[in-house]
């Protein structure tokens, strides 16, 4: 399946997603593996992972969240919308109940559909993120792409200067410039770049988004297994953070992969693997 950006008024499920058949031959078979990723990511983020190790045993589906990669465009965004999209997504292909992977903003994601439906997720693995509220620190993230029109650059390499002004991790800018799309363009246009998120609706959300997990979830709790995995050099779940994820997730672990950051499926991508595989399979 494949939906494009498009209006307002596509209706909420119009996702992308690329899909990795698992290994028949490989035991146990599990149940699908859902993959959310973070802010300003998108699928392709997990295609390594996706097609590899994590599909052993399982199809993986990696989802574009709305406003992300080839997904639809919407006004609306935040947790409940996107934990809405994954609800119709499952029912839509017959794959509840099914292990979801969250990563940032995906966790939060997922967190946040297995309380509200928690009999569709089997399952919980939540990449270094905690249910609680994140001072906004994307800022300077924001204005750098939003002052940047890429359908004035020829280059890629040219929109990498003008990030650099502003971003100066390459890294960093490596992960953002994956959200360049380019349009061919036809006999009367020539082709150009532009940016494949929805940028002014999720700046517009960022204060939710940086938000701890709805009031409407107050009192509820997933009591399936799950995974909580942080990396060494992250500074996004605390040890303190446990009791209050135990609160709302009550069979919760925490494991910690070492030597990575916030981006640890980038970062050690073997060892972020093996925890996750390990507690997919049992």
């Amino acid at each position: 399946m494949d939906a494009s950006p498009a209006a307002d008024d596509v209706p909420l499920y119009h996702q992308y997603y690329p899909a990795h058949g698992g290994d028949a031959a490989s035991v146990p078979a599990g149940r699908p593996l859902v993959i959310l990723h973070g802010l300003l990511g998108a699928s392709g983020n997990w295609h390594t992972l996706g097609r590899g190790p994590l599909s052993e045993g399982r199809d993986v589906y990696a989802l574009d969240q709305r406003n992300h990669g080839r997904s639809s465009h919407h006004d609306a965004f935040g947790y409940a919308e996107m934990a809405a999209d994954l609800e119709h997504f499952l029912k839509t292909h017959d794959l509840a109940p099914a292990a979801l992977l969250g990563h940032s903003m995906g966790g939060k994601t997922a967190m946040h559909a297995a309380l509200a439906f928690p009999e569709a997720v089997e399952r919980l693995v939540v990449a270094d993120i905690a249910p609680k509220a994140y001072p906004p620190h994307h800022e300077a993230i924001f204005e750098a792409l939003r002052g940047i029109d890429p359908a004035e650059y020829d280059r890629r390499n040219e929109i990498d200067a003008a990030l650099a002004e502003h971003v100066k991790a390459r890294p960093v800018r490596q992960f953002l410039l994956k959200n360049l799309d380019y349009d061919a363009g036809d006999e009367n246009r020539s082709g150009r770049y532009r940016w494949q998120m929805n940028l002014s609706a999720i700046h517009a959300a960022y204060d939710e988004i940086a938000a701890g997990l709805s009031d409407d979830l107050n009192g509820t709790t997933y009591d399936g297994p799950a995974l909580f995995v942080r990396g060494e050099h992250s500074d996004y779940v605390a040890d303190a953070d446990l009791g209050a994820i135990r609160t709302r997730f009550p069979q919760a672990r925490l494991e910690t992969v070492e030597g990575a950051g916030h981006w640890l499926h980038a970062d050690r991508p073997d060892a972020f693997a093996e925890v996750v595989t390990t507690f997919l399979n049992e």
